[in-house]
């Protein structure tokens, strides 16, 4: 991303930027960007508009949710890397997937697998993300 939000920092976006999406207001390109993912994901509504409730909500793996914060970032991360082609190539990969899928949406969600293992990865062996790693699970999409 462009920025490096925290946890509420990133939520905060999220929820105003859907908050002025929905009353009609003037969004920046990165606000404009966020609500047309946000559209996308129907099922996020209701948190979304609910930041009293959701602001503090954990997600924990075990709980078998997906945190819908999380994913609506992946999916900006993804954007970012798309728009400057970094890491160098990633660009291709989303091409590909595209044409594969037939869907932008569902290419991304395949790099998001992918992107989760090379983060994953990284955190486990305390080291900094490998674009190798995430090159070799794009190429087996």
């Amino acid at each position: 991303m462009l920025f490096n939000p925290s946890r509420d920092e990133a939520r905060n976006f999220l929820f105003e930027s859907w908050q002025k999406y929905r009353a009609g207001e003037l969004l920046t390109p990165l606000e404009d960007l966020a609500a047309q993912l946000i559209a996308k994901h129907p099922e996020y509504f209701s948190v979304l508009e609910n930041p009293q409730q959701h602001q503090e909500k954990d997600y924990l793996p075990e709980q078998g949710a997906t945190n819908p914060f999380l994913h609506l970032m992946m999916h900006l991360t993804i954007e970012e890397q798309i728009s400057i082609d970094q890491p160098p190539g990633i660009r291709g990969h989303f091409v590909r997937l595209t044409q594969r899928f037939e869907s932008e949406h569902d290419a991304q969600h395949r790099m998001m697998e992918c992107l989760s293992e090379m983060l994953w990865q990284a955190q486990r062996n305390r080291t900094q993300p490998d674009a190798a790693v995430y090159f070799a699970c794009l190429e087996q999409q």
